[in-house]
Formats: structure tokens, C-alpha cells, sequence
């Protein structure tokens, strides 16, 4: 669309250019968020995406980052085979970290975003086993056997995930402790 050149629609433009914080307030959160470009990206590609965010991240905190080369892992962070999930905020207010399997990972990483937030937590397989496979099936609920999930208000997660994260630096110091085990394989 070509600037405006007629004063009168300037004039216009200029007035609701500032209504438009009134109507912003309940319309949509992520108006202005530098992530919110993410959530106008399909599914998948939106999985893909969080696999990146998380991968950069650790990469700029001096953590040694590769490809798993295998669909059982999305990365190998310090030797360790991580499963990588992420989720944006669902207008319920809730993260969803969708897809849990049993495969070949020793430690879950779930990155959650809010509009201006962001959440994140590194989970040792064992704990999953205990907390989350097969116990919180996504499909046909907790009796469903294929894939599992977690859903929380990402200020109320559950209370056994409080030593694996909740703000980024948290979560990165978890991975770091984890990562100081020699790798399973």
C-alpha cells in the first residue's frame, strides 16, 4: 500500500494509530511481541522453530550443540541426546508440551513462550518416566500408550519440575548439572 498523501486521511490515520491502544488491550496479547512472527507459523514449523530458539540459546551460553542425526533426539547438548519441546501460550493462559514418547533422549527440554516472557525446563528422562509417560496420555487420556503431555499455567507448573527450570537461566543451569553425567551411550 502507497503512502498516504491526502492530509485529511493522515489526519485520520494519526487518530486511530491511537485508538488503537484502547481496542489493543483486549484484542490479541501478542501484538508486539518480538516472538509473535512465531505463532503465524504452522504447527510443525512452529516445533521447528522452538528446536532453533532452544539450540541458539544454549550455543550462546558456551553449551556444545549438534544434531542428533536421528528422529529418536532433536540435538546432542555436551554428548547428551535432548528431546527439544516448546510451546506458545494457548489462550487458555496454558503451555502444552505435546508428543511426550518414550524414545532415545536422556534429558526433555520444554521452552515455553508468553507474548513478552519465556519459560524453560530441563527434564531428566527418569523423571518423565516417573511424572509424565504414560501417565498423561494425549490421546484417549491417561490410558492412551503412544504419546503423552504436560499442561500448565506457566506460573503454577508442577511442583516436581521446580528443579529443572522455570526462567531461562534456571534451565540452563539444571541442563548444566545434568550434563556433567557422562552421556548413556
Amino acid at each position: 500500500m502507497s503512502a498516504i498523501n491526502d492530509p485529511e486521511v493522515g489526519a485520520l490515520a494519526a487518530i486511530s494509530a491511537a485508538l488503537e491502544v484502547d481496542y489493543r488491550q483486549g484484542g490479541d496479547p501478542w501484538v508486539g511481541s518480538p516472538f509473535a512472527w512465531i505463532k503465524t507459523q504452522q504447527s510443525r514449523r512452529r516445533g521447528k522453530v522452538g528446536e532453533q530458539l532452544v539450540a541458539g540459546y544454549l550455543a550462546a551460553k558456551g553449551f556444545d550443540v549438534a544434531r542428533a542425526g536421528d528422529s529418536e533426539a532433536d540435538r546432542l547438548i555436551n554428548g547428551h541426546r535432548v528431546e527439544i519441546k516448546f510451546s506458545t501460550l494457548w489462550e487458555a493462559g496454558v503451555y502444552k508440551f505435546q508428543q511426550v514418547r518414550d524414545q532415545d533422549y536422556e534429558i526433555m527440554i520444554c521452552l515455553g513462550l508468553c507474548p513478552f516472557d519465556a519459560h524453560c525446563w530441563a527434564i531428566p528422562k527418569t523423571v518423565l518416566r516417573q511424572q509424565v509417560i504414560g501417565k498423561m496420555g494425549q490421546h484417549g487420556g491417561a490410558a492412551a500408550r503412544d504419546t503423552d503431555w504436560m499442561s500448565f499455567l506457566p506460573d503454577k507448573p508442577f511442583p516436581w519440575l521446580a528443579p529443572y527450570g522455570g526462567r531461562l537461566a534456571d534451565a540452563a543451569a539444571a541442563l548444566e548439572r545434568l550434563a556433567r553425567r557422562s552421556p548413556t551411550r
